[in-house]
């Protein structure tokens, strides 16, 4: 067994792991018959209802233990839809602001929105950048691959 089997082994592992915990503070924490209706409503239909928020929070995955474990959420700044689904610019809330790893968190609300297949683009208010240190800005411009307006 070489060297990169080993690393996927320990990769596979690892993402069992991570998820398993998350799917465990996420159930400690969430209320799943709310959770079960927000997700049943389509996030178009949420728009103008203070359920907009709540109901992207119950689409999140692992990310979503991270937040709420951090004291951190999430603010919509603009959400619109059309033929192509929701277009949301995102900002980060609480103890998320200005974390170090707020790069991540921004990408794992991406990906999770996306494969929802509701929502058609997710992008993040620019004023998040204010809240990161210089290498911290360079970085999530550089390798964070998220856009923010």
């Amino acid at each position: 067994m070489g060297e990169d089997d080993l690393t996927d082994i320990y990769r596979q592992e690892s993402a069992k792991s991570l998820e398993s915990e998350a799917a465990k503070r996420i159930a400690e924490a969430a209320d799943p018959i709310r959770d079960a209706r927000l997700r049943a409503t389509a996030l178009k239909d949420l728009l103008e209802s203070d359920d907009l928020v709540p109901a992207i929070i119950a689409r999140l995955g692992i990310v979503r233990a991270a937040l709420e474990g951090h004291g951190g959420g999430v603010k919509v700044e603009k959400a619109t839809a059309d033929e192509n689904g929701v277009d949301l610019v995102i900002n980060l809330d609480g103890a998320c602001i200005a974390c170090g790893a707020a790069p991540g968190t921004l990408q794992g609300i991406q990906k999770d929105l996306l494969a929802t297949g509701e929502v058609w683009r997710v992008r993040f208010s620019e004023s998040l950048l204010d809240t990161f240190d210089e290498l911290g800005r360079e970085f999530v411009l550089k390798h964070g691959n998220v856009t923010f307006v």
